[in-house]
């Protein structure tokens, strides 16, 4: 019996467990026990719905940024559970890059923003992205600060290097569509508002932003 074989029913006898006991702590000690990173990628693209499902829902729980290709892929998987859990596992995976200090950093940058407080999460993020200029989020987050200050033209470049490091970024595409909304730019907001779509289908404003950009440039 193929080793395929052998460790599917155990994936699937842990995530139906799982949707019982909802112990995504005792979810993730159970797959990492029997699976190691590099099995459970193979198995988010290969594996059957169930398998994909708890593939994708542990790696968002125990990978590092080396997944982050999985984890976009299976934002257009096939099966609409396995896009949410990629949706959710993405985003905490994008916060688990560089040192324990510059995560430290981009959780502090991210709770600026919930607080409104633009200004001092811009600055942060400006000194993220110098020490660290490779990492996505600082720059994403440097981007959405920009935009809630009304500053579209630096949002749009903070999120076009965002998705130049991260190609699976759908939020900066979707900030960035916004942003070239209030530059009265209809094009590239369609464009944008496109890309998000194209890298995360679940976006369900986006979809309606593309709509009604269409509708409109095609009455003009």
């Amino acid at each position: 019996m193929s080793n395929e074989h052998l460790q599917r029913p155990a994936l699937a006898y842990f995530y139906e467990r799982y949707l019982v006991d909802q112990n995504i702590s005792a979810l993730v000690r159970s797959v990492s026990s029997v699976y190691t990173v590099g099995s459970l990628e193979r198995l988010a693209s290969v594996g059957d719905r169930i398998a994909r499902r708890a593939a994708i829902l542990t790696l968002g729980r125990v990978a590092d940024y080396r997944a982050n290709m999985t984890l976009g892929r299976g934002l257009v998987d096939s099966d609409r559970g396995v896009r949410t859990l990629a949706e959710s596992g993405i985003l905490r995976l994008w916060m688990r890059i560089g040192t324990p200090t510059e995560q430290r950093h981009l959780a502090a940058i991210s709770e600026h923003l919930d607080e409104k407080e633009y200004d001092r999460a811009a600055q942060l993020a400006t000194a993220l992205v110098e020490d660290a200029p490779w990492i996505a989020q600082g720059w994403y987050y440097r981007g959405k600060a920009f935009f809630q200050l009304d500053q579209h033209e630096a949002a749009t470049r903070d999120c076009h290097q965002a998705l130049e490091i991260n190609a699976y970024h759908f939020q900066a595409a979707s900030i960035m569509g916004q942003a070239y909304l209030l530059l009265e730019d209809p094009v590239a907001a369609l464009d944008s508002f496109r890309r998000a779509l194209r890298l995360n289908p679940n976006m369900e404003e986006v979809r309606a932003q593309v709509i009604h950009l269409q509708r409109s440039l095609k009455e003009k």
